[in-house]
């Protein structure tokens, strides 16, 4: 395991055939490659099922932020603890 505090690290990802970058801290960048092969995708494919999520929002977060709050619920879910 690493240790808890890294610098964020700058990844290239396609949303519907659009490259773009995000920066995410190697935990979040970890968390988010076992939640897509959980889920049995790719990870550019869970980044835009995120995408999509997050601009249904009244008020959508930048994408990094999303990805990052997408984890943070999925985890109190999945922990059985309430995401709100």
């Amino acid at each position: 395991m690493r240790a808890p505090y890294h610098p964020p690290v700058k990844r290239s990802v396609t949303i519907a055939g659009h490259p773009t970058s995000i920066s995410l801290e190697p935990l979040f960048w970890d968390a988010l490659e076992v939640a897509a092969a959980a889920r049995g995708l790719p990870v550019n494919a869970l980044v835009a099922r995120i995408d999509v999520e997050r601009m249904e929002a009244d008020e959508p977060p930048n994408l990094t932020s999303a990805i990052r709050q997408w984890l943070w619920a999925k985890g109190r879910e999945e922990s059985g603890q309430d995401a709100g």
